[in-house]
């Protein structure tokens, strides 16, 4: 499939976007990911880039956030070069939760939840009611509030992934970015994340997350994103970019696609290969 043939893309659409990507290349070392790679993210949506493994979901989000800068091209935030905005800054206007996080020993969730505030806190004022508060909102709002006081290394994996979304959603900025949000929780704890993240979508912010998960980024996703070999292949409406044959042709996957009997997104159902 060619970028000609996938759903047209939000600049195409006049959707409003105040992260996108032009014409970038991207790269690790003499590796490219991505070559002239063109992508907006519409306002206030909640966008799912799925793809396969190393297809360049992960490499465009890094790109996206900052952490990688492109090889040509430019990322704009509010309509301005992100590398134009200092730390600071740029963290006011959006998040980013990579896959791996490190954290100092013996930190506790509270603590960890706290350092989301750091864009907001000047030199000479420290912490305010402003950050307390916002450091509440967030550990109720992933389920953290009883672990506050417990060190992030003695928890389970499903309860540090938790800990870093409190940090995130701490940090308060109306763009919010998640590599594999769901990775290490269980079936329960990732309906709780991708519905934590509805919500922050339903109440004006932009997510966006990398998901492998078919049907879990059908059913939450407004925006869902398909990516092959560093390129967008579709985009729109998860009815229309989950198709059999897109899955076949981006999964390599035989399936049959049905709506959701509880939601009527699409739900991906493999073919019986026994």
């Amino acid at each position: 499939m060619t970028a000609e043939t996938a759903t047209t893309s939000p600049d195409h659409l006049g959707t409003a976007s105040r992260l996108r990507a032009e014409g970038v290349t991207l790269r690790y070392d003499a590796r490219t990911v991505s070559e002239d790679l063109t992508f907006a993210v519409p306002d206030g949506s909640f966008t799912v880039i799925i793809g396969p493994n190393a297809c360049g979901k992960s490499t465009l989000l890094r790109a996206l956030s900052g952490l990688l800068t492109p090889a040509a091209g430019r990322v704009l935030l509010d309509d301005a070069p992100l590398t134009s905005y200092a730390a600071r800054e740029r963290a006011r206007r959006l998040a980013f939760l990579p896959q791996t996080m490190t954290a100092p020993e013996g930190i506790t969730v509270a603590e960890l939840a706290a350092r989301g505030r750091f864009a907001h806190q000047r030199v000479l004022r420290r912490y305010s009611a402003a950050d307390v508060d916002a450091v509440e909102r967030a550990l109720a709002a992933t389920g953290t509030t009883d672990i506050a006081d417990r060190r992030l290394d003695e928890l389970s994996g499903g309860q540090r992934q938790r800990a870093w979304i409190a940090m995130v959603l701490a940090q308060d900025t109306p763009l919010v970015l998640l590599d594999e949000p769901t990775t290490y929780l269980d079936v329960t704890h990732q309906l709780e994340v991708l519905t934590l993240l509805h919500h922050l979508h339903v109440q004006g912010r932009t997510v966006v997350a990398v998901l492998h998960d078919l049907h879990h980024a059908a059913r939450y996703a407004t925006h869902l994103v398909a990516m092959k070999d560093g390129r967008v292949v579709a985009q729109g409406d998860p009815a229309e970019v989950v198709t059999a044959d897109r899955v076949h042709d981006v999964f390599g996957l035989d399936a049959t696609v049905v709506p959701d009997p509880v939601t009527g997104a699409p739900l991906v159902v493999p073919a019986d290969t026994r």
